[in-house]
Order: structure tokens, then C-alpha cells, then sequence
């Protein structure tokens, strides 16, 4: 179906991102990062590939990570706190990865969406079953007021004809965070074709780190080197740099 399986290219580093949407760095909430220290471990690595802010994104997923607004921003005044006194130099804000379970909708109606910069709102499925009201709940996001952005749309098992079904998500305003570390090849052969196929379809809004431990934030450096990181803005309007 692809023909992505080619020798890596490796060339100079490609078009600097200055922003991240899509990480766990605050510790002790989710699957992500386990502590403070671990947390700037993984800034100072983010930092030093040249991005300015990040925009963190817990997940809020009622069987498993039940944070909301209060914890979250809790977790981030401590975490701004600590980056600032270790003087490492980036911005760090914070929104969340919904999952689209029984209570997405109610977590639409809470007082504070953990939206980014108020405006979008990122979110994720499982990776092996496509949610029954999956469009329902896309338009859902729409009427609340915000722009669906789905995380890391090449890692969904459940995608069989990725012409067709990426296709009607980019008819109902949807917009596509690919994970970097996909193009090379961190979360599997599949993941890593579809990425390609994403960016050479110009299917791609958004890029991100989807950092959770070292060894994503060490992979990035490879990745930024890559022919197909290249590519992505060759044939992508990527949006990053915009929410500086």
C-alpha cells in the first residue's frame, strides 16, 4: 500500500519549530513524566532543540487520568515555578488531550476547557476501535467553539483506507497533529507510513513531540535530520510558530 521503506536520508537540520502542543511534562499526573527533576530533565532537552514555549497537554480521560482544569493548572504554577528557577529559557503553558469517551461531552460543558491559547482544542481516540460517535463528537467540539485538533492521527490501528477516511475527518474541520518521532519510525513501520502519507497528501497542521521520557526527546535531534522532516514543509502548511 506504501512505499516509504526506503534508506533514511540524513541531511542538515530542517526549518526550526519554536513551539510544542502536544507533551506530559507535568509530573505525577498521567503517563508522562514521574517527578519534578524528571520534568526538567525533559524542558532542558526540549530547550536545547530550540523550542521557545511548550504547550503541555495531560491527558483528561475519566477511566484512567481524571484531571480537570484545577489540577492541571496546580501542576503547572509549580512547574513554571521550577523552570524558572533553574533559568531554563522557554515558556511553558498548559491545555490537555482529551480522550473521546462516555464523558467528552461533559467535559465540553465545564466551566474551563483546557483548550490551546482558547482556541483549539486537541484530542484522541483509541487506537484500536474508532469511537461509534466519533463525528458527532467532532462537531460537539465545533459548537463549543473550538477547532478539533486530532493527536498523532497516524497511530490509529482502526485506519484501513487512509485516502478515504483521513479524507472525511479533513471534511468535518478537523486538523492533524502528527507525532515527529513517527517519521522515524518510534512507534512502528505503520505509524511511521502513514505519516509519510499524511505529509505527502499536505494533510498535516500540526507537529509535536508527544514527549512522556528521554528517549522521545533524544530521538528528535535524528528526526530533525531526516529527508522526510523536510519534506513536511514542502508540502504542509505547518502551525506551530504561530501560537509563539
Amino acid at each position: 500500500m506504501f512505499s516509504f521503506f526506503k534508506k533514511k536520508k540524513v541531511l542538515q537540520r530542517g526549518p526550526l519549530l519554536e513551539v510544542d502542543l502536544h507533551s506530559h511534562l507535568i509530573p505525577g499526573i498521567d503517563d508522562g513524566s514521574h517527578s519534578m527533576d524528571e520534568s526538567l530533565s525533559l524542558i532542558k532537552g526540549l530547550s536545547a532543540l530550540g523550542y521557545k514555549k511548550l504547550i503541555t497537554t495531560p491527558h483528561i480521560m475519566s477511566d484512567a487520568y481524571k484531571n480537570g482544569a484545577e489540577n492541571i493548572n496546580a501542576g503547572l504554577k509549580e512547574l513554571q515555578e521550577a523552570v524558572k528557577k533553574k533559568e531554563i529559557p522557554v515558556e511553558i503553558e498548559a491545555a490537555a488531550e482529551y480522550y473521546l469517551d462516555d464523558m467528552f461531552y461533559e467535559e465540553l460543558k465545564k466551566p474551563e476547557v483546557m483548550s490551546i491559547r482558547g482556541k483549539y482544542l486537541l484530542f484522541e481516540s483509541s487506537y484500536f476501535s474508532k469511537p461509534m460517535q466519533m463525528e458527532e463528537m467532532v462537531f460537539a467540539v465545533g459548537t463549543a467553539g473550538y477547532l478539533p485538533i486530532l493527536a498523532h492521527p497516524e497511530r490509529y490501528r482502526y485506519i484501513k483506507d487512509p485516502d478515504k477516511e483521513y479524507r472525511r475527518l479533513k471534511e468535518l474541520g478537523v486538523l492533524f497533529q502528527v507525532n515527529l518521532n513517527s517519521f522515524g519510525g518510534h512507534y512502528g513501520k505503520n505509524a511511521k507510513a502513514l505519516a509519510h502519507f499524511l505529509s505527502e497528501k499536505g494533510m498535516i497542521d500540526f507537529l509535536g513531540s508527544d514527549t512522556h521520557h528521554q528517549k522521545q526527546v533524544k530521538s528528535l535531534m535524528t528526526v530533525f535530520h531526516l529527508e522526510a522532516y523536510h519534506h513536511i514543509f514542502k508540502y504542509n502548511q505547518i502551525k506551530n510558530n504561530e501560537l509563539l
